[in-house]
């Protein structure tokens, strides 16, 4: 029986009878013929200007018309109105009530000069919250450009036809029970 220290001598001896040479491959050239790289800056900005964040690519999914008004301004008792009825996007929400409250609220204000679909679309943003407003906030830039196409959005995304279909199946699939009134089915 042999030991361990045994085996491996003798897997030396072995290896010392045997011995292999091999000559190591160059794949690196020597230093002296490596020519270094050329680097360009075609930027001749500072490093600071290089450091900054970035400010382009930041704009609003709703782009607003143009107001040629003179002294336009959001009252604040307006943005509170809004705010205090704000859509969250659950499945109990009617995104059809929300839209008919805001169009409510809007038409309250009038304002020389300014379309009340401009008021519509800077508002709107405020009237959201949760969900809906990361919704809002994830649409490509400049994507909504009339109140007609935010709506339109809005409805596809929180009342989609699914919903619509579900709704009138289970309408056209009422059955009243043997045991119970009409007004209790």
């Amino acid at each position: 029986m042999r030991t361990r220290s045994q085996s491996r001598n003798s897997n030396r001896q072995q290896q010392q009878v045997n011995p292999t040479f091999v000559e190591p491959l160059n794949l690196v050239e020597p230093i002296e013929n490596q020519v270094p790289p050329v680097v360009t800056m075609d930027n001749t900005r500072t490093m600071a200007q290089l450091l900054e964040a970035p400010t382009v690519g930041y704009e609003d999914a709703i782009v607003v018309p143009e107001i040629i008004a003179d002294n336009f301004e959001l009252k604040h008792g307006l943005l509170t109105l809004v705010q205090n009825k704000q859509f969250f996007g659950h499945d109990k929400e009617d995104p059809h009530a929300h839209i008919r409250y805001f169009n409510k609220i809007t038409s309250t204000m009038k304002f020389t000069n300014v379309l009340s679909t401009s008021v519509k679309l800077m508002l709107f943003p405020f009237s959201l919250e949760g969900a809906t407003r990361i919704w809002l906030e994830k649409e490509p830039p400049r994507s909504i450009l009339t109140w007609d196409d935010l709506v339109s959005k809005f409805i596809n995304k929180f009342f989609p036809p699914s919903k619509t279909t579900n709704l009138r199946n289970e309408i056209t699939r009422f059955q009243q029970r043997f045991d119970e009134t009409f007004y209790e089915a």
